[in-house]
């Protein structure tokens, strides 16, 4: 008894020793190699380094236990009791390094390509979850517990968790739906039904955030989204046509007023990067006639919504000084009233 007693506080010992020896090479390696990935150009060896950070730590401990247990001799039970337990571990810390290196690995391809593919939060907690999930169907049939009932089990119990998560459900497939549709994407500039509008910065599993151009972030359930009307300026290009209205005296010639507008417009199209070269900038005599004056349109083209104030203020400014060498009048607000006398006979 006394033997077993040692043997086994020298197991556990060796355990200690064993892990704690590990987790020092372990650092010493992940620095070493954290220093020399960044002499290196390439980013796919530091996003291996990444996802096997935290699950070596398990695989450490793993080793450790099971040189532990080799040592200490337990009875046949007890042992194999442990060691499902430690197949559970390093399966487990398998799967998660897995999941973290491919969702990272297609990040950075995804990137890197360009492809068209909805690259979101939401696609993310998908690809990992697969992943997690074959993992634990490793270890169920590890441990030699059968599958199919548990799928029962499931499907019988899924309804009622269906039915108490329905919002959430309702707004993890309303996001599956936004990502397979890409009616909206990340990056995506755009404008909701109650005039909220901004760059789409990401859709998770049940929101989908939108940062404005006030640097605020506008937080909207997928559910909701999917229903609404949304004015998508990304699709079908980034290119977009601005309106700038304009109003002159009706002294003004028409004639003269346009060829004014549209020499300044062009001029703003040869030196500005914002501008598309390709389209020629418009002017209409839209909406016409009003109270205090006659009423321009011009409509120039830019390559980015963002652009889009730019352009105007850019454009008001070269007008305001054409107009002012021009003498050409901008009239205020006014209204003539006739008065009629009517005369009174007494």
């Amino acid at each position: 008894m006394s033997l077993d007693f040692d043997r086994l506080l020298f197991s556990i010992f060796v355990f200690f020793a064993v892990t704690i020896i590990l987790l020092l090479f372990r650092g010493i390696f992940l620095k070493f190699l954290k220093k020399w990935l960044s002499l290196t150009p390439f980013k796919i060896d530091i996003i291996i380094l990444k996802s096997i950070r935290l699950p070596s730590v398990f695989w450490c401990i793993a080793i450790g236990l099971y040189i532990g247990l080799v040592i200490a001799e337990l009875p046949k039970k007890q042992f194999e009791v442990i060691y499902k337990v430690l197949i559970i571990l390093i399966t487990f810390s398998i799967s998660l390094a897995i999941a973290n290196l491919v969702s990272k690995l297609f990040k950075h391809y995804f990137d890197k390509l360009e492809l068209p593919i909805p690259t979101t939060g939401l696609f993310y907690v998908i690809l990992k979850g697969t992943i997690i999930i074959i993992g634990f169907i490793i270890i169920m049939a590890t441990l030699g517990i059968s599958i199919a009932p548990v799928l029962t089990a499931l499907g019988v119990g899924g309804l009622a968790v269906a039915l108490a998560l329905k919002d959430t459900l309702e707004n993890l497939f309303s996001g599956i739906h936004i990502l397979v549709e890409k009616t909206i994407r990340v990056g995506d500039f755009v404008r909701l039904e109650n005039g909220n509008e901004g760059y789409v910065e990401d859709i998770t599993w049940r929101t989908t955030r939108i940062k404005t151009l006030q640097n605020n972030m506008v937080i909207i359930p997928n559910s909701k989204l999917s229903q609404s009307i949304v004015l998508n300026f990304s699709l079908p290009t980034d290119n977009l046509s601005v309106q700038i209205p304009i109003s002159v005296s009706y002294n003004e010639d028409p004639d003269r007023i346009e060829k004014i507008l549209l020499e300044e417009a062009n001029i703003m199209k040869e030196n500005n990067d914002f501008m598309i070269k390709d389209i020629d900038p418009q002017v209409r005599f839209n909406p016409g006639f009003s109270d205090s004056s006659i009423d321009f349109t011009v409509i120039c083209h830019i390559n980015n919504i963002k652009f889009q104030f730019q352009a105007i203020h850019e454009f008001r400014k070269r007008i305001f000084k054409r107009f002012k060498d021009e003498g050409i009048e901008i009239p205020f607000p006014q209204r003539v009233v006739y008065l009629k006398k009517i005369e009174t006979t007494t």
